[in-house]
């Protein structure tokens, strides 16, 4: 199996671009997600989240998109300080992000090229910048012949790949990717974490949720896993 190394392991460290510090959040059932987590992601970094089912993965990623907010200490994000972020402030947080989610969630109604558009009409994109952006992601992700195909008529793998092109498409400076080879066969999920890993090279900072272990170990990124909340290994090297 080829080897993948991280892209920045030999470049000058960056400042970090997400910060937790003394970060816990405890729901209103009293579900203890995360306790006391310090971490640093310098920016243009690629890590691997990992854990097993409710290790406090799914909390973690909602805490940085600021879908949930934590009960204890401080959380930067691109500049960001979540801690005591207005509501009218989070578009402008979510704008410097692209998501990809394990089940694609293009709109059935709508083709390749408007399912990549979509997230450029959403924040007031002038159409000449749409036309050239949509066109220049679903290029970099290998869909340009498909511009005009309907998501029913796309395979699992071309769908997270569409995906992939709205993530990518407002040019953010974080990709936060929820398991994005959940629902793809294996040799899509390479395709998908090579595409993700040349992405990263070009300066993109790529948070990673995964159970896959292969492609942890096989593509040498960073590694942060989580377990009951805490945060038990941060590894360099695709080391679990």
């Amino acid at each position: 199996m080829e080897q993948f190394s991280s892209s920045n392991e030999n470049s000058m460290p960056q400042k970090p671009i997400i910060e937790f510090r003394g970060v816990s959040k405890t729901y209103q059932t009293g579900t203890h997600a995360l306790e006391d987590v310090n971490i640093s992601i310098a920016k243009g970094e690629f890590v691997f989240v990992v854990g097993s089912s409710g290790a406090g993965k799914s909390t973690f990623m909602k805490l940085i998109m600021r879908e949930e907010k934590a009960n204890t200490g401080k959380i930067i994000v691109n500049g960001f300080n979540l801690t005591g972020m207005k509501r009218k402030q989070v578009p402008m947080l979510r704008r410097t992000m692209g998501i990809v989610f394990q089940d694609f969630r293009l709109i059935p109604t709508m083709n390749v090229y408007q399912n990549v558009a979509f997230a450029m009409h959403v924040v007031g994109a002038a159409g000449k910048d749409v036309r050239r952006e949509v066109t220049k992601a679903l290029a970099k992700v290998g869909l340009g012949h498909k511009a005009r195909s309907m998501p029913s008529q796309l395979s699992g793998g071309e769908q997270q790949r569409v995906g992939l092109a709205r993530a990518l498409v407002n040019n953010p400076d974080i990709i936060i990717a929820d398991e994005p080879t959940g629902n793809v066969d294996p040799n899509m999920s390479y395709e998908i974490v090579t595409m993700l890993t040349e992405i990263n090279r070009q300066g993109t900072t790529i948070l990673m949720v995964t159970h896959d272990h292969n492609l942890v170990r096989d593509f040498q990124h960073r590694v942060i896993m989580l377990d009951r909340g805490k945060i038990v290994a941060d590894n360099a090297g695709g080391t679990l």
